[in-house]
C-alpha cells in the first residue's frame, strides 16, 4: 500500500464546502487503488490573514512543501478587497504558486454529458467541445519588475512590466507540446506578436520548440483572434499554451463555453508538489447556504490522480460518477428542466454512490 501526503488548503467562502466534498470523493478513490492518505488541513487566504495577519503562513507553506500534493478550494471576498495589495488572499496564492515551482496552469473546458444545454451558446457550437488551456503560471506581467504606482510629476502612474526569459517560455512549451500529444495533435500558441516584443520572442522560442515535436501540428494565433474564434468556433481548438495574463483571460472565457465555472477544474504542475483548485472563485453570496456547486473540486481531485499519482484511470472513474449523476442531479447553477436539484453535500454523496 503506497502512502500519500496531501494538504487541504479549503480557503474562503465556499471554499470550505466544496473542499469537504471533494476529500470524501478522494478517499473513496484512493481505497479502490489500495492508496493510504495522510491528510492535512491548513488555513490560507482571508481566513489565515484572520488567524495569523498572513494569506500564506509560514506553517501552511510548509505544510504544502512537505506533501506530494495540495488540493485548494478558494480563496478572497469583499471583506479582505480594502487590505494592502501584499495582505489581499490572492496574494498568498501567487505566492504558493512561486514556492511550488508551479509554472503550468492547466484548465480543461469540456462539456459533460447533456450540460450542453447549460451553455449560453448553441448546441452546434459548443457541442463535443474539449480543450485544455495551458497558462503559464510563474512568469509575464503579474510578476515582472518594475511594479507599482509611483508619482510622475503631479499625477499618479501605474506600472507592470511584461517579461519573459526565454528559459521560461521554452518550459512552458515543451509541457504544451507534450500534453498535446497526449491529447489530439494540435497546439496553438496564443501572443500578441505583432505589438508585445516580449511574445515575439515567445512566438520565436515556440517555434524552435516545435522542430522537436514534427507529430503535433502547431498554428499561431493573436490573443485577441483567439478570444473571438473561442466563441465562433471552439471545436477549432485542442490544447492552447499562453502567457500568464492571456492564459487568466482566455481560460475563464473558455469555461464558459461548458455553461457554469462551477464545472472547471485546474491543475498546476511543473514543480514536485502539483496543486490542485476549482476555477470557480470564493461565492461569498452563497457561503454556508448548501448552494455550491463541488464538482469542479471533485473533478480536480481526479487531476491530481492523474497528474500527481499517474493514475489516469482513477480520473476517468471520477469524470464518469459525474457525467452519470449529472444525468439526473444538478446544483442551481447548472439547473435545467428535467432534473433534480440537490445541494452540495448531497451532490457529493450521489458522486461517491456513482464510484
Amino acid at each position: 500500500m503506497t502512502t500519500k501526503k496531501i494538504t487541504i488548503l479549503p480557503g474562503d467562502g465556499i471554499g470550505q464546502e466544496v473542499t469537504a466534498q471533494a476529500v470524501k470523493v478522494l478517499q473513496t478513490v484512493a481505497n479502490q487503488y489500495d492508496m493510504n492518505l495522510e491528510l492535512q488541513e491548513k488555513p490560507m487566504g482571508g481566513t489565515a490573514y484572520d488567524l495569523t495577519g498572513s494569506p500564506l503562513p509560514d506553517e501552511t507553506l510548509q505544510a504544502c512543501k512537505n506533501s506530494d500534493a495540495v488540493l485548494l478550494g478558494a480563496v478572497g471576498g469583499p471583506q479582505w478587497e480594502s487590505l494592502d495589495i501584499s495582505l489581499r488572499p490572492e496574494k498568498g496564492l501567487l505566492r504558493l504558486r512561486s514556492e511550488l515551482g508551479l509554472y503550468a496552469n492547466l484548465r480543461p473546458a469540456q462539456i459533460y454529458g447533456d450540460l450542453v444545454e447549460a451553455s449560453t451558446l448553441k448546441r452546434e457550437v459548443v457541442e463535443g467541445t474539449d480543450i485544455m488551456v495551458i497558462r503559464e503560471l510563474t512568469g509575464g506581467i503579474y510578476f515582472g519588475e518594475p511594479r507599482g504606482v509611483e508619482m510622475r510629476g503631479n499625477e499618479r502612474v501605474g506600472v507592470n512590466t511584461l517579461v519573459y526569459s526565454e528559459s521560461e517560455i521554452r518550459r512552458i512549451a515543451i509541457m504544451g507540446f507534450e500534453i498535446a500529444r497526449k491529447r489530439f495533435k494540435k497546439l496553438t500558441s496564443v501572443d500578441k506578436h505583432n505589438v508585445l516584443e516580449a511574445t515575439i520572442l515567445w512566438r520565436e522560442v515556440v517555434t524552435e520548440v516545435s522542430k522537436d515535436y514534427p507529430d503535433i501540428a502547431l498554428n499561431h494565433m493573436y490573443v485577441d483572434n483567439a478570444a473571438m474564434q473561442l466563441i465562433r468556433d471552439p471545436k477549432q481548438f485542442d490544447t492552447i499554451v499562453t502567457t500568464n495574463m492571456f492564459g487568466d483571460i482566455l481560460s475563464d472565457g473558455a469555461a464558459m463555453l461548458t455553461g457554469s465555472l462551477g464545472m472547471l477544474p485546474s491543475a498546476s504542475i511543473g514543480g514536485k508538489i502539483g496543486l490542485y483548485e476549482p476555477v470557480h472563485g470564493s461565492a461569498p453570496d452563497i457561503q454556508g447556504q448548501d448552494l455550491a456547486n463541488p464538482l469542479a473540486t471533485i473533478l480536480s481531485v481526479g487531476m491530481m490522480f492523474r497528474y500527481s499519482f499517474d493514475l489516469t484511470e482513477a480520473d476517468e472513474k471520477i469524470q464518469k460518477a459525474v457525467v452519470t449523476t449529472l444525468d439526473q442531479y444538478r446544483t442551481g447553477d447548472i439547473m435545467t428542466k428535467g432534473k433534480t436539484q440537490i445541494g452540495c453535500r448531497e451532490m457529493g454523496e450521489r458522486v461517491i454512490e456513482n464510484l
